[in-house]
Formats: C-alpha cells, structure tokens, sequence
C-alpha cells in the first residue's frame, strides 16, 4: 500500500501534484463532496490535537466519508494494554486508511507494518509530521513563487519540533534554499538534520537571536516551546519558555514580504498584534490544512502498490529513548544502512555501533 510515514516515501513529482490538487480542490469544493463516498478514515491520536485531528475529520466529510477514532487512548482498549501492533492490525480492518499521532518517534513506521490499509503519519513524537508540512508548503506555493532560492528562519524549540524536521528534509529537494536556526544552546536543530543538510550541500547558520536574523529572512516559521516534551518540566522548561517572543517592533527589520508561518498551537511566542500584519499566514495556514489533507486522502487512496523499504536486522536497540522500538518490544530492529552507517528504519537515529 501507499503510507505516508515521510514525505521522502514520495516522490517530487508526487509532492507536487498532491499541491495542485489542493490549490483546485480549494476552488472546486463541489467537484469531490462524493470523491471518497463509502470510505471511512480512523483518526488515532494518542496525543492531544486540534487541527491536525479536525482538519484530518473535516477532509474526509467534505470528500463524503465518514470518520471513526479516538482522541484519548484512556477511552480505548489501549488502557486495557493492548499494544499498538493489535490496535492497528484491529482498526485497519474497519477503515480504508488510518491517520495516526503517536507519542512515540517511529510509531507511525510502527503502524505501517502491520496495518491492511494505508497509513498516515500525523505527528510522531518530536520526529516528523508530514501532512503539516504539506499543509506549509501549500501556504507558501500561494504567496512565493517557486521553493527554490530562499532564505529560511526557523525559530524556537527545533530540537522536538517534528514540523521543522519534516519542512527542512522537503526544502532540501529544491535548489538553493538557506537555513538560519534561530534557538537556545538546548533547543537546537539534531545533528540528524545538520548531516542530512551537509550532505545535499545547501547552506545553514546558527544563531540566538531573533532580531539579528529576521532581516534575512524570505519565510519565518516560527514554534512553541514544546512543554510536552520536557522529562524535568519546572527545571528544564522554565529555563526556555518566553526566550523567544515576535513582536510587531520585531517586524520592522523585516522583509516587506517576508511570510510568518507558526504550525500552531502558539503559546507566548507571537503577539497578537502580529496577527493583524499582512505578512503573517499562521490562520491561513491552518486552514490550508483540510485542502492540503483533501488532496493526500485522495491521492493515497488511489495510489498503486510500493514497494518496501530495503531494511536490514541488527540485535542492537535503538538508542532514542523515545523510539517506538524500545517500548513495543515485539517490533524488529530494522535500520536503513547509508554507506557505512546505519539509521533506525522506525525514528531515524543514528545507530551507535
């Protein structure tokens, strides 16, 4: 089957179409309220969510499916302690493609192994979230035009932010883009990101500073300190939160048509008297999701057969903490070997031999 689990699971070509397809869906609501008549999607989110969950139930009606799910895994059998190989081997036999948000990195990949109809990754940890990223460059094709020669600033909590992993990875297949990590020593982008960067030959810079960056900047895509994340929280977060804040003096500096993105939800790092300057797209882009995930149900479902990963089995244990692999016991430890290196087929991290 066709699963989303990485936006590197699809091709450019493939990418591109499902944002067209978007852009016409937005105008042509009318023309797929049938499209997915009879289709029912499982919405699985074992962390809170308000867009992605809703926007990923709101596709799926206005397409004319129906939606099954949970949105709290105490009110499921996963309370009981079933594992998630079951749930979904269950699930996937009651709905024609399943949307997943997992706490833990990989559990999407999880997912995908045992499932008998196509996965989507909504969120994995502070892995990857594909469909936002979707949903980023939907918001950007409207304003820019091309995803090529851009200076990019990415700002807050880049260590966890999926959504900045997944942006940063796709960016990287157009040429000639710039990354500025604007973040706390703590809360940098993983070295993961760095490598892959280096290894496509783009250029990145660090920084500390909002105000020295911004007036760089082509795209801010600004992130929440991601409380959830913390394993000290009073400690750890209190000594990040309110570090980095957008404020309208801010903007000054800033590119006349620079575009502000913000994933959501934001706690303190915008404003609200951002909101009303024509640069800022936050709202716009939120709404962009359900268009966005419109056209990915559609496409997923009806996407020919892929083939699988080419994974190898190594008796050694992921060492992300966070990983799927080190919780569900039962999983095969599988990794992708590039060149002489090899990465967890689930989270990506670099295996330690």
């Amino acid at each position: 089957m066709k699963h989303l689990v990485d936006l590197d699971d699809f091709s450019l070509e493939e990418v591109e179409s499902i944002l067209n397809k978007a852009i016409y869906i937005k105008s042509n609501m009318s023309k797929f309220s049938n499209a997915m008549s009879k289709k029912i999607i499982a919405t699985l989110f074992y962390e809170p969510s308000t867009r992605t969950q809703m926007s990923f139930q709101t596709a799926m009606i206005k397409l004319g499916g129906q939606v099954i799910g949970f949105d709290n895994p105490t009110n499921s059998s996963i309370a009981k302690g079933e594992d998630l190989k079951d749930t979904i081997k269950i699930i996937s036999e009651y709905a024609d493609i399943i949307a997943i948000r997992h706490n833990l990195e990989g559990a999407a990949r999880a997912a995908a192994c045992f499932s008998s109809c196509p996965v989507i990754n909504a969120g994995d940890g502070g892995h990857l979230h594909p469909t936002q990223t979707l949903t980023d460059l939907l918001t950007i094709k409207e304003t820019k035009s091309s995803f090529s020669n851009l200076t990019f600033g990415f700002c807050g909590d880049l260590k966890h932010g999926r959504t900045v992993h997944s942006l940063v990875k796709m960016l990287l297949r157009y040429k000639n883009n710039k990354f500025i990590f604007i973040s706390t020593d703590q809360l940098k982008i993983p070295d993961y990101i760095k490598k892959i960067i280096i290894a496509s030959k783009n250029q990145f810079e660090e920084s500390c500073s909002l105000e020295n960056s911004i007036d760089k900047l082509d795209i801010l895509y600004m992130t929440r300190i991601q409380k959830e994340r913390f394993k000290f929280e009073k400690t750890a977060f209190s000594a990040q939160k309110n570090f980095f804040k957008l404020k309208k003096n801010t903007l000054k500096k800033a590119k006349s048509d620079m575009l502000i993105l913000h994933p959501l939800p934001r706690v303190d790092e915008i404003d609200f008297e951002v909101d009303s300057d024509p640069r800022a797209a936050y709202f716009r882009q939120a709404a962009n999701g359900v268009f966005a995930r419109m056209a990915l149900i559609t496409h997923v479902l009806s996407a020919p057969n892929v083939e699988n990963f080419p994974t190898v089995t190594i008796n050694k244990c992921c060492c992300n903490d966070r990983c799927v692999t080190n919780f569900e016991k039962y999983l095969p430890k599988r990794f992708i070997k590039n060149k002489e290196s090899y990465f967890c087929h689930y989270c990506s991290q670099k295996l330690n031999i």
